[in-house]
């Protein structure tokens, strides 16, 4: 399934979701990626319950999908962006 991924809206909250949120549910992603319309929500979230399905991993609540492989299908790199973060903060004076 080809789809097109918004940009995150900021390292910040990419890694606050990706620390604190075991699954994600529609208010996470909307958090992540911004205001989504309900179509787009759907494909994003249906792109993972295929992989989830796919790799046996069951979902606690029927709406949540898994953090970490969200994040991997999504193409968000978790090192990455931590690295962004440092030298964000390496740079602020």
């Amino acid at each position: 399934m080809k789809i097109n991924i918004p940009p995150i809206t900021s390292i910040d909250n990419a890694l606050k979701i990706y620390y604190n949120h075991n699954e994600l549910t529609n208010r996470e992603i909307s958090i992540l990626f911004g205001k989504l319309s309900s179509s787009t929500l759907a494909k994003l979230k249906k792109s993972v319950k295929i992989e989830m399905a796919n790799q046996n991993k069951p979902s606690y609540r029927a709406n949540s999908i898994n953090t970490i492989l969200a994040y991997q299908i999504w193409g968000i790199d978790v090192a990455d962006l931590e690295n962004r973060k440092k030298k964000l903060k390496d740079l602020d004076l």
